[in-house]
């Protein structure tokens, strides 16, 4: 692609910056009473049924005071701003395991579940478990309190809901993918086809099970006018250490580090704080988030706690083939070798709702 074929600069509620939207609370959705008392109902019976995770479905769930919410939040995450916080659950008076349980009712009807790991997790923790820093090739990045850069999740929108916040720190801090790639138009629309070629990722590091050390994608999609990113330098990086891997050119350093650079100028991010109840939807493709480095209660029971959902939106966002980790995710209802499985499987709700303890 050369610089005069590159689309020109994103308009649109996605072309936001941090500066500006952090004004006001738009983003923001309180439920109604109504609305939790229904999904505190329905909770509860998913509790009572305790279906399979891996199975379940929507239609077995359904929602009446909620579903138009949920109508908007999904346009939201695919044709706005990118992302919305829903606030008002009382998750301080459920179990865990409630609170698991009417978040996966939400996600279900926001979404398809996918598998977060090998194990074939369908909830995942946000969780520290380990007193590893970012800087161990070994750590994974939701078992520690180390500040997160910048970065898309292995999946068309990524969701958390807070149990439990951290004593200091911790905030969520997002970026508008579009408005990084209309900066990097501005100053360097030289640079701004290498978005659209294939970069290696290292897979190993993101999860230690991954059958493969790399996967490719490009950082930059647009189809049919619809604009979408995948980024997290570090991952493009440590997959240098492959040898396998083709050495990046100095021109791909260059843009990587200049989108590094606009990512993190004051302005550009906006910033929240996670309270109890608090749950977060977010397009992958069309913002990056981070957080901020955090200090944890000394008792287990009380540590900051997130959980976490990866869903498939599939034919709402149209990208590039490949694109992401769609290629390599696995689907919620089969292993990607069934002959691997094992019988440490969390796909009922109360195992799920516990965080397994990987260092």
């Amino acid at each position: 692609m050369s610089v005069s074929t590159v689309p020109k600069p994103v308009t649109g509620p996605a072309a936001w910056r941090g500066d500006g939207l952090g004004q006001s609370q738009e983003w923001v959705f309180q439920l109604s009473p109504g609305q939790v008392m229904e999904l505190e109902t329905l909770g509860e019976r998913f509790m009572r049924d305790d279906p399979d995770l891996r199975t379940v479905q929507a239609t077995d769930y359904p929602l009446v005071a909620t579903a138009d919410a949920v109508q908007a939040w999904g346009r939201d995450v695919d044709c706005g701003r990118g992302f919305v916080l829903v606030r008002g659950l009382r998750t301080d008076l459920y179990s865990d395991a409630l609170s698991a349980a009417i978040y996966y009712i939400l996600g279900l009807h926001m979404g398809e579940p996918i598998r977060q790991n090998e194990h074939g997790d369908l909830v995942d923790h946000v969780y520290a478990t380990s007193d590893k820093t970012m800087d161990d090739p070994t750590a994974l990045s939701s078992k520690v309190r180390d500040q997160l850069v910048y970065h898309s999740d292995s999946s068309d929108v990524v969701s958390l809901m807070c149990l439990r916040p951290a004593r200091a720190g911790g905030a969520s801090c997002l970026v508008s993918g579009a408005e990084i790639y209309n900066e990097i138009l501005r100053r360097r629309p030289d640079l701004a086809p290498l978005l659209f070629e294939p970069f290696y990722w290292d897979w190993k590091r993101q999860d230690h099970e991954a059958p493969g050390n790399t996967y490719t994608s490009p950082i930059v999609s647009i189809v049919d006018g619809v604009f979408s990113m995948y980024a997290g330098a570090l991952y493009i990086f440590t997959a240098q250490d492959y040898p396998e891997v083709p050495r990046l050119t100095p021109r791909q350093v260059e843009v990587l580090e200049l989108f590094d650079a606009i990512t993190y100028e004051p302005g550009m991010a906006i910033e929240m704080d996670f309270r109890p109840g608090d749950i977060q939807w977010l397009s992958n493709y069309a913002a990056l988030h981070a957080r901020t480095g955090f200090t944890d209660y000394p008792e287990p029971q009380r540590r900051r706690h997130l959980l976490r959902l990866w869903l498939s939106r599939k034919g709402e966002r149209p990208v590039v083939e490949g694109f992401g980790k769609n290629a390599v995710v696995q689907p919620r209802a089969a292993a990607r070798d069934p002959s691997a499985q094992t019988d440490n499987n969390h796909f009922h709700i109360r195992v799920a709702a516990v965080p397994r303890l990987i260092s």
